[in-house]
């Protein structure tokens, strides 16, 4: 089996799996190039890096009974063969385990599905191939779509979360959103406060907060979902 590759991790996270401690394993590899994204570096599988997986399991050891859980994001964790061996070593050890995706690779979503306990799924744009293709530089909607099905008829805790990135968004899209994941069957969701990237310097923090200060969108987003909120 192989070994996953890793860029790095949080060893004690209280954000990226509600409700539980956690420690946050950020994985090699992305398909997608969201201009908001923090961890570009990464984004290019098979950088050599110091980490070495046995040293985290041993780091784990030491945590039983302090920490919860282990969640696994990226990059996209989905691209790693390896992921589902490293899951199931993790399991081993009593932690619960989280992961965060952007629904690529379906196929392996329906493999990984039974051995975690919660997924977050970020939804990057409304439901449209060209608006998808212009966020995430890429054309896997029809991926993105498969996942959703999956996580929903699955009976999974689930979550989806969408950054509101104002350069690229806007209210009318996040209501187009919702709108489109309601029907589908999702129940939570939750919108992210863009953070500006480095070398962003036109985004003012009036761009930022027009999501969460307009209180229709707010309203109707509360009605629309058994579990709403806004995660600055």
């Amino acid at each position: 089996m192989s070994e996953i590759l890793v860029g790095g991790v949080e060893t004690f996270s209280t954000v990226d799996f509600p409700g539980y401690l956690a420690a946050v394993v950020f994985m090699q590899g992305c398909p997608w190039r969201c201009p908001f994204c923090y961890n570009q570096v990464i984004q290019k599988i098979g950088q050599p890096t110091g980490f070495l997986w046995p040293k985290f399991l041993e780091f784990l050891r030491t945590r039983q009974g302090k920490l919860d859980a282990v969640v696994f994001s990226g990059g996209e964790p989905l691209v790693q063969d390896g992921l589902a061996h490293a899951i199931s070593e993790v399991k081993e050890l009593g932690f619960k385990v989280g992961l965060h995706t952007g629904g690529y690779r379906p196929e392996h979503l329906a493999k990984i599905i039974p051995l975690v306990d919660w997924v977050g799924l970020d939804i990057k744009a409304p439901f449209v191939e060209t608006r998808y293709q212009d966020v995430t530089k890429t054309n896997h909607l029809d991926k993105v779509m498969q996942s959703l099905s999956l996580l929903v008829e699955s009976g999974i805790d689930f979550e989806c979360r969408t950054t509101c990135d104002p350069r690229i968004l806007s209210v009318e899209d996040i209501y187009a959103i919702a709108q489109d994941l309601k029907s589908k069957g999702v129940k939570k969701y939750f919108l992210q406060q863009y953070r500006p990237i480095e070398g962003d310097v036109v985004t003012t923090d009036a761009d930022r907060n027009k999501f969460f200060q307009d209180q229709d969108l707010l309203n109707t987003l509360k009605s629309s979902f058994v579990e709403f909120n806004i995660r600055k």
